[in-house]
């Protein structure tokens, strides 16, 4: 789907100037306990799935969204593995500004077939949690925490 209508229209008028965003990130295994992770077409990189929540939407159904939209698989949100800010506003190549609340669910899936489902992606796939593909420590820190029997895992420090 790319930059939402929501995002668009505030764009005209905020212009450039620094987003705060609420995003999620999905975690979705299957059951044979591999991860689903698509290869990203603005940066070529594997990573778990995401997106932005919309006006209105609850944080769990926006991961449910984007997984489906993006691989064509279908899940269910089984429980929030992390919340963070990101410290660093994304600047992207037109010069907007954004920094992103990430909620991170570990997903089952209950469906569908993985495969490149829009332009977000270049490839799909399921991988074993010990061969895992080169991607950036923001996605690897999401699966470790949705593998852990753990609580959720939350930042308590103060950017400042």
């Amino acid at each position: 789907m790319g930059t939402p209508d929501f995002i668009r229209d505030i764009r005209a008028s905020a212009g450039h100037q620094l987003l705060f965003l609420p995003g999620v990130s999905a975690v979705v295994f299957d059951d044979r306990g591999r991860v689903l992770l698509g290869r990203r077409a603005d940066t070529g990189m594997w990573a778990v799935i995401g997106g932005i929540v919309e006006p209105g939407e609850q944080p769990a159904a926006c991961a449910v969204r984007e997984v489906y939209e993006e691989t064509g698989v279908h899940c269910v949100a089984e429980r929030i593995v992390l919340v963070q800010t990101l410290r660093k506003p994304v600047v992207y190549p037109n010069g907007d500004q954004c920094q992103f609340m990430d909620v991170s669910f570990r997903c089952r899936a209950v469906g569908g077939e993985a495969r490149v489902n829009d332009e977000e992606s270049l490839e799909v796939g399921w991988f074993e949690t010990d061969e895992l593909p080169e991607m950036k420590r923001f996605s690897y820190f999401r699966i470790e925490k949705a593998l852990a029997d753990e609580p959720t895992w939350f930042d308590t420090t103060s950017q400042g």
